[in-house]
C-alpha cells in the first residue's frame, strides 16, 4: 500500500477554513469519484438480471456472485496501485491515470453486451486500484509531521467520500425511475452514463487543481519521464484482461481460493518479519491476524447491500408511499452514508466520553461490538420476514432502513478502528504490507458476500422463505462470532502488549 512520505515538510499552503487549500480540491475529486462508484454499485446486480437474464429471478445468483467478485478485486488491486505510486510514477500521475481508466470503464458498461460489460467492470477495477489508495495518501502529504490538524483533515476528506456516496444513489436512483417512466433496462444505461460523467468531472477537477499542490505527489525527476508512464499503461492494459478472466471465467468460488492463498502468503511474510523483531512483535502480528479473520466475517454480511438486500428491496419490500409514489430501490443505498455523516461524530464523542472515565472498549471489544450490531440488523430482518409479511407478500419499508442504520453503527465500531490498529501492531518495516493485508481481508469478505447472496437467491430467485433462511444463518453466525470475540478479547489484549 501507499505510505505517507514524512521525510520532508510539505510546502506552505494558504489555508481555507483552517486547512491547506488543496484539501478541498482533493475533497471534491474524491466526491465525484465516489459519486461514480456508488451510482454504479447500487444498480449493478439489478442491471445484470434485467439485461442478461431478461429479468428472470434465476439470474440473481449469478449477479450476486459477480458483484462480490467485483468488490473483492476493487480492494485487492489497491495493493498494487499503492506500489505503482510509491515506486514508479508518483501519486499525481497514478491518480490521473486511474481516473481516466475508470471513466473509460464506466462508459463501457453502458454497452448492452455481456462480455463488453464485464470488460468494463475489469477496467473500472484497474483504474480504481490506481486511484483510490493514492488520493487518500495525498491528504496526509498536505500536513507536516506532528500537525494537529491531520486527523481533522482526514475526517473532512472522509465526509467527501460519504457525501458522494449519499448523493449519488439519490440522483441515479431517480434517473432509473423517470427516464422512461419505469425502472427498466434502458434506465440503467442512463445511470451508468451519469456515473461516467461523474468520473470525468473527478479527472478534470484533479487535472486543473493539481497545480495547487506545488509538486506534492510528483515522481522524482529520475522517474518523471514518459517511459515509466508507458510501462504502467502497458501493465494496466495487461491487467484488464486478467481481471476480466478472474470475473468471467474463474468465478467467485475459485477467486475465494486465490485470495485466501494470497492472504496466507502475506500472513507468513508478516510473521517471519515479526519473528526477526522478537516475541512482542510476533504477538502483535498474531493479534492483528486474528482480528483480520473477524474482519472477513463482518464484510461478508455487511456487503449484502448491493446484492441480496438489493433484491430484497426491489421484490420483497413495499415501497409504495403516500400519493402513489414508489420509493426508488437505489435510494436505500444512501441510508448508510447518511447514517455515517450523522452518527460518526456521535460515536467519536461516545469513545471520548468513555475514555475520559477509563472505560473505553479495547480494539478487540470494539470489533466485537461491530459484529453484534451487524447481527442485530439481521435479527430485525428475521422478525420482519417472519411476522411482518403482508397480504401482498412484502414487508414494510422501515425495517430495511433501520437495518442499514444498525450496520452503520457496526461499521463505525470496526472499520476506522481497524485502519488505526494496523499502524500500531504491524512490524515497523512492513506497515504498508500489513495495510494491504487489511484490505485483502476486506476483499475476501466482499467475495464471500457475493457467494452467500447467490445462495440466498438460489436457482429460482429470492423468496420470503429463502431470505428468512439465509438471514437467520447470518444472525447466528455474526452473534456467535461477536460473543466469541468479546470472550477472547482479554487474550488478544495480552498479545497486543498495551496497544490501545
Amino acid at each position: 500500500m501507499a505510505t505517507t512520505d514524512t521525510a520532508a515538510p510539505p510546502p506552505r499552503f494558504d489555508d481555507l477554513l483552517g486547512h491547506p487549500r488543496p484539501l478541498w480540491m482533493l475533497f471534491m475529486t474524491e466526491f465525484w469519484e465516489r459519486f461514480a462508484f456508488y451510482g454504479m454499485r447500487w444498480a449493478l446486480t439489478l442491471y445484470i438480471v434485467a439485461q442478461f437474464f431478461d429479468g428472470a429471478a434465476s439470474g440473481q445468483g449469478y449477479a450476486s456472485r459477480a458483484y462480490g467478485a467485483f468488490l473483492a478485486l476493487v480492494y485487492a488491486t489497491a495493493i498494487f496501485g499503492g506500489y505503482v505510486a510509491d515506486r514508479v510514477i508518483g501519486y499525481q500521475r497514478s491518480i490521473l491515470l486511474g481516473a481516466a481508466i475508470s471513466a473509460l470503464g464506466y462508459f463501457m458498461i453502458v454497452v448492452p453486451q455481456q462480455q463488453v460489460f464485464l470488460l468494463g467492470l475489469a477496467t473500472i477495477i484497474v483504474g480504481n486500484g490506481l486511484f483510490k489508495p493514492n488520493i487518500s495518501t495525498m491528504v496526509g502529504k498536505l500536513y507536516a509531521p506532528g500537525d494537529a490538524r491531520r486527523d481533522r483533515g482526514f475526517t473532512i476528506f472522509y465526509m467527501g467520500i460519504n457525501l458522494g456516496a449519499l448523493v449519488s444513489p439519490l440522483i441515479t436512483g431517480w434517473l432509473a425511475s423517470v427516464i422512461s417512466g419505469t425502472p427498466l433496462v434502458q434506465n440503467y444505461k442512463a445511470v451508468f452514463a451519469a456515473t461516467g460523467v461523474g468520473m470525468l468531472i473527478s479527472l478534470l477537477w484533479f487535472w486543473f487543481g493539481r497545480r495547487r499542490l506545488f509538486g506534492i505527489g510528483q515522481a522524482p525527476a529520475a522517474r518523471h519521464g514518459g517511459a515509466m508512464l508507458a510501462w504502467v499503461l502497458l501493465g494496466a492494459a495487461v491487467a484488464v484482461p486478467i481481471v476480466y478472466l478472474l470475473m468471467a471465467e474463474v468465478g467467485a468460488g475459485v477467486l475465494a481460493w486465490i485470495l485466501g492463498a494470497l492472504f496466507v502468503a502475506l500472513a507468513l511474510m508478516l510473521l517471519l518479519e515479526a519473528l526477526r523483531e522478537g516475541g512482542v512483535a510476533r504477538d502483535k502480528v498474531v493479534a492483528m491476524l486474528v482480528l483480520f479473520a473477524f474482519n472477513v466475517l463482518f464484510w461478508m454480511f455487511f456487503e449484502q447491500a448491493g446484492s441480496s438486500f438489493n433484491f430484497l428491496a426491489q421484490n420483497l419490500i413495499d415501497r409504495q408511499m403516500l400519493g402513489g409514489w414508489v420509493f426508488p430501490t437505489g435510494w436505500f443505498q444512501s441510508v448508510n452514508p447518511a447514517a455515517i455523516v450523522i452518527l460518526a461524530p456521535l460515536v467519536a464523542l461516545a469513545w471520548g466520553w468513555l475514555g475520559a472515565r477509563g472505560r473505553e472498549p479495547s480494539i478487540p471489544r470494539k470489533f466485537g461490538l461491530g459484529l453484534l450490531f451487524n447481527a442485530l440488523a439481521f435479527l430485525l430482518l428475521m422478525v420482519a420476514l417472519s411476522a411482518l409479511v403482508g397480504s401482498n407478500g412484502q414487508i414494510p419499508f422501515w425495517p430495511l432502513v433501520l437495518v442499514y442504520v444498525l450496520q452503520t453503527v457496526g461499521e463505525l465500531s470496526l472499520s476506522p478502528i481497524g485502519l488505526s490498529m494496523v499502524t500500531k501492531l504491524a512490524p515497523l518495516r512492513y506497515v504498508g504490507l500489513a495495510m494491504g493485508g487489511w484490505f485483502l481481508s476486506t476483499a475476501i469478505g466482499n467475495n464471500l458476500s457475493g457467494i452467500f447472496a447467490g445462495h440466498v437467491s438460489g436457482a429460482s430467485g429470492m423468496t420470503v422463505a429463502s431470505a428468512l433462511e439465509g438471514f437467520t444463518f447470518s444472525f447466528w453466525l455474526l452473534l456467535g462470532a461477536g460473543v466469541l470475540l468479546l470472550l477472547i478479547a482479554p487474550l488478544i489484549n495480552r498479545l497486543m502488549h498495551g496497544v490501545k
